[in-house]
């Protein structure tokens, strides 16, 4: 089965900007991974109040509190990295926890009852990324991957 991440051949010629930051798995690095992210995106010129960035922000911010909540090992960081390529913008978070998964794309969530206080995250994920999967970090952990594809 192919990935739905299986990279094409580039159709026009693209620049790729790049973000990448590790954080403290708490509360406090997960707001601080959501701020810094929105900064760069704010340097690349995806304006603040637009889809693209506002999307963008939900994205990390739900990724990132779930590495800190599930992903969590203790004196272990979680890493983010934000990518704009050509019209695409892609957000990765990864961890260290590789048994601790959330559902995969179009699997139900367990936890997500309508009266449960939480699980409901990666429904937020699958509703504004065009694209998501779970991957497999080497050598330990898991990185989610989230694909918003921007307009022209």
């Amino acid at each position: 089965m192919t990935s739905p991440f299986t990279p094409a051949a580039p159709q026009e010629p693209v620049t790729a900007r790049v973000f990448t930051q590790r954080f403290s798995s708490t509360p406090r690095g997960a707001r601080l991974a959501r701020r810094l992210a929105q900064h760069r995106l704010d340097a690349w010129g995806v304006s603040q109040g637009s889809e693209a960035y506002d999307t963008a922000a939900v994205l990390v911010a739900e990724l990132a509190a779930n590495a800190v909540t599930h992903g969590r090992v203790p004196d272990r960081d979680f890493e983010v990295t934000v990518r704009l390529l050509g019209r695409t913008l892609r957000v990765e978070v990864s961890d260290t926890r590789g048994e601790r998964r959330p559902p995969a794309p179009g699997e139900p969530h367990p936890e997500a009852g309508p009266l449960a206080e939480t699980g409901r995250g990666m429904f937020l994920v699958a509703a504004l990324a065009d694209r998501w999967d779970i991957l497999d970090r080497v050598p330990v952990g898991k990185t989610v991957v989230a694909e918003v594809d921007l307009p022209r």
